[in-house]
């Protein structure tokens, strides 16, 4: 069957001949045989017996239903699906209502190798605890990372600096096929700007938690689903990349499917040169200690960083799953991702007093970092009797992963009004981190009756990092390295969380509710090995650092979320109201918590708080979502209010460098309450084949009452962004992308953020009866994708720029075997991560 019949019958059954005959309503529901997977896009259609001329026909929906108006009369009508058995119904006369019941198709083996569709479309469903967003074919995330295809999904931004945050908060939980992984680098985002967007197959944005999911998160939870299940058959992809600023990558998608097993793989490689910059503008302010009057060194300083970065990563993502029955599976799987950095930093300093420049210097830091991390994993499940909705499902995964990273530092003077100033010290940082978690997880689910579902489990995570951290600086005298034993040490970390959860949801007429309960139990535990005593660190630090602590907190987190289905069975359109409420933890990190302090340069050193406590937060969510046939409408406002959110403060810490800068310290603190209010708008609209039209709006202002070392932190933000994208097609069957987005300015306790805008651009052209992609896309079109910052405390004034990544251009080419066009995955047996849902959908 080729392709081309397909989209022919897509067309025709569209078209409705209507007349002034008698016209009365056929329904029914297509179904998988053998699964009772129910089909959705599966065409109905209704074939004059005398010329087999089509005289209307229908689509089926998400349940795999179809509901049509016919003129009374005799046809030969047809039932059809991708890849399935046609199922006919020949001279059926129809001359009253009726219901064909369910019509089973079954899978035709012959027709796999010849068909080559791709989801064409980013659609969103809305379920009792979730948005799912199923990422379609868009263009300006071909050759890209999953950081990119995140940025294209409502409600979620990721900034300059590859930092996610999901409606303006950034304290959002990212899972990887429903559970914390390797894949996301041991909650380090940035390892998502090194994944390939080819390997999403969805990405469900959850801002209302079910109890199911970790408390952790107070924004909420993004949980990216993987491609991984295909159907019968051998089918996969390749695509190739290049680029410029350097940009080579090479990404395959392989699968061999039977009705016993299923093997899947996605590997790639990818080479890339991200140039970054950062500028700042200093200005000090004379110190008021005792009542005596310090006044700076220098009263201004800018510095200018040009940043070269030369990144080598590998990725191998690759597994089976058994069907031991009809009823059970197996899933084995291995991750693994090696990463290879060079970066290169060009620093120049420009110091002035009067306004005019009194010293001048450069600096040098050569970085190569190398990290290794793997991630073995097992998932069993197991459904009972004839429901496919009772079943046990258990998980076990192991990751270790490890970093090693040099830092290599000269600086030299260019000009200097000193008479033979003392040179800068060379410096040589060495750090090894090796990291270790395991998890395990059961869930267990129950219908009771009909419509409602009970639900029980465990989950518990185990991780131990530990950070060996070295300085060596130069004796000026003769010229040898030396350990710093004041800034050397070991930092061994861990932090173990077990969760118990149940939950309980059900449907009455068009009301569903999920009703649930998580208790969790953590704990933060450190030691840090130093080569000072105590009494040395505070002597040399001028404040105490905890080097051995053991925190422990436990909490119950409840959670509610209701639906009401606005709209009629019959009727084509979509409607419903959700209402979610649910209680959040964010627990903070071993980064947060380590209470070492370690260096970002020679004037700026970051302390964690040991004793810093976890922020809690009760958020609410109301939403309300319209379909109709063309046009998707989901709205939704929200109000949090935790408390003891963290703040990273800035101090003086009262001693300078050799050059007389002082030297600033960051700390985490609990700093204040939070209430953050909001509003968003998301449309989807596709008028015509040849034009979609993807618009989201976020509104949110969020209120922050707090003080520390008698300083008010308080500060009131109200902010925005915005996103647009469409796709047009062309002639000649070229489609074009555009996305544009702004950021609008933000404020947080001692800084002012000024507003983001970008434009991404893209083009592609389906070649070789739709097996061949060529794409070409252009990201941050204007190069506008500037972070432009002011910073105020009582001491100084700084003014910042910086730019992540410059404008990118790339062209992919795609090639695609045996692979087809799927809605519905075959069985809802395995451990993909997304076969969680209550299905309530609106």
């Amino acid at each position: 069957m080729k392709i081309t019949s397909y989209f022919s019958c897509l067309f025709l059954l569209l078209i409705n001949l209507g007349n002034a005959q008698k016209e009365v309503k056929v329904q029914g529901i297509v179904m998988e045989e053998g699964s009772n997977i129910p089909l959705e896009y599966a065409t109905i259609t209704f074939k004059k017996i005398t010329d087999n001329s089509v005289v209307t026909g229908e689509i089926t929906d998400s349940k795999g239903k179809f509901s049509i108006d016919v003129p009374v009369g005799t046809y030969n009508i047809y039932v059809e699906y991708i890849s399935y058995k046609t199922k006919e119904y020949p001279n059926k006369t129809i001359d009253k209502a009726i219901n064909l019941g369910t019509v089973s198709l079954a899978l035709d083996v012959d027709t796999l190798n010849e068909v080559t569709v791709v989801a064409e479309s980013t659609t969103v469903e809305i379920k009792l605890d979730k948005k799912v967003y199923n990422i379609g074919k868009d263009l300006t995330t071909a050759g890209g990372t999953v950081s990119d295809a995140l940025n294209n999904v409502p409600s979620v931004s990721v900034d300059v600096e590859g930092a996610i945050s999901l409606r303006g908060n950034g304290n959002v939980r990212i899972l990887i096929n429903g559970r914390p992984s390797a894949l996301a680098g041991f909650g380090d985002t940035n390892v998502l700007s090194q994944l390939p967007a080819e390997a999403i197959e969805r990405v469900e944005v959850i801002t209302s938690p079910s109890a199911r999911y970790d408390a952790e998160g107070t924004a909420g939870i993004l949980n990216i689903i993987l491609r991984q299940k295909e159907t019968l058959g051998f089918n996969g992809s390749f695509t190739l990349t290049g680029g410029n600023p350097d940009n080579i990558g090479l990404n395959s998608s392989i699968n061999f499917r039977t009705e016993k097993f299923n093997l899947f793989s996605n590997i790639g490689w990818r080479y890339f040169d991200s140039p970054r910059f950062r500028f700042s503008d200093i200005n000090y302010f004379d110190r008021n200690i005792d009542g005596a009057i310090i006044t700076p060194e220098f009263r201004r300083i800018r510095e200018d960083q040009d940043v070269e970065r030369l990144n080598r990563n590998y990725n191998a993502n690759v597994g089976i799953e058994y069907f031991l029955s009809e009823k059970s599976s197996i899933t084995a799987g291995l991750f693994y991702r090696f990463g290879s950095d060079a970066d290169l930093a060009l620093n120049t300093s420009e110091r002035f007093n009067n306004n005019a420049i009194v010293e001048e210097t450069l600096r040098r830091e050569k970085e190569t970092e190398q990290d290794n991390s793997y991630q073995l994993s097992i998932n069993y499940s197991k459904e009972f009797d004839d429901d496919s909705d009772h079943k046990l499902t258990a998980d076990l995964q192991f990751e270790k992963g490890d970093e090693e990273g040099f830092t290599f530092l000269k600086e030299d003077f260019i000009s200097t009004n000193q008479t033979n100033p003392e040179p800068f010290q060379i410096e040589q940082e060495f750090t090894i981190e090796d990291q270790t978690e395991l998890l395990a997880q059961a869930d267990y689910v129950l219908p009771i009756g009909k419509g409602a579902r009970f639900e029980a489990g465990y989950r518990g995570t185990f991780e131990n990092q530990i950070t060996d951290y070295r300085l060596e600086q130069e004796d000026i005298s003769n010229g040898n390295l030396i350990v710093n034993d004041t800034i050397t040490n070991i930092f061994d970390y861990d932090e173990n969380v077990n969760a118990l959860y149940t939950q309980y949801g059900t449907k009455f007429n068009k009301f569903s509710f999920l009703l649930g309960l998580r208790l969790e139990h953590t704990q933060l535990k450190g030691e840090i090995d130093s080569r000072l005593s105590n009494d040395e660190l505070i002597e040399a630090f001028g404040f105490p650092i905890q080097t051995s602590f053991d925190n422990n907190y436990l909490g119950l987190f409840p959670t509610l979320n209701l639906i009401y289905n606005l709209g009629n069975d019959d009727s084509d359109s979509e409607e419903s109201i959700t209402l979610g409420y649910n209680r959040r933890i964010n627990r903070p990190r071993g980064r947060f918590i380590n209470p070492f302090p370690s260096r970002t340069s020679r004037t700026n050193i970051f302390q964690g708080n040991p004793n810093l406590q976890p922020a809690f937060a009760s958020a609410f969510d109301i939403g309300y979502l319209k379909r109709w046939e063309k046009l998707t409408l989901t709205t939704s406002v929200y109000y949090q209010y935790e408390t003891g959110s963290f703040e990273r403060v800035q101090e003086n810490t009262g001693q300078q460098t050799t050059d007389g800068i002082d030297i600033i310290r960051t700390i985490p603190i609990n700093l204040s309450n939070n209430a953050r209010t909001g509003a968003e708008l998301g449309i989807l609209y596709n008028p015509n084949k040849w034009l979609r039209l993807n618009s989201s709006f976020n509104f949110f202002q969020f209120d922050t009452e707090g003080e520390f070392n008698g300083v008010d932190y308080s500060a009131k933000n109200t902010s925005w962004f915005a996103r647009f994208s469409s796709k047009v097609t062309l002639p000649w069957k070229i489609d074009w992308q555009t996305n544009a987005s702004y950021r609008g300015a933000e404020q947080d306790a001692q800084s002012d953020t000024q507003g983001l805008f970008t434009v991404d651009l893209a083009f592609s052209k389906e070649l070789i009866e739709n097996k061949l992609t060529i794409s070409a896309n252009v990201r941050d079109l204007f190069n506008s994708r500037r972070r432009q910052s002011t910073t105020t405390t009582d001491f100084f004034e700084r003014y910042s720029e910086s730019q992540w990544r410059v404008r990118q251009v790339n062209v992919s080419i795609l090639y695609r075997f045996n692979q087809q066009l799927k809605k519905n995955e075959r069985s809802g047996r395995g451990g993909n991560g997304g076969n969680d849902d209550f299905d309530f959908e609106g």
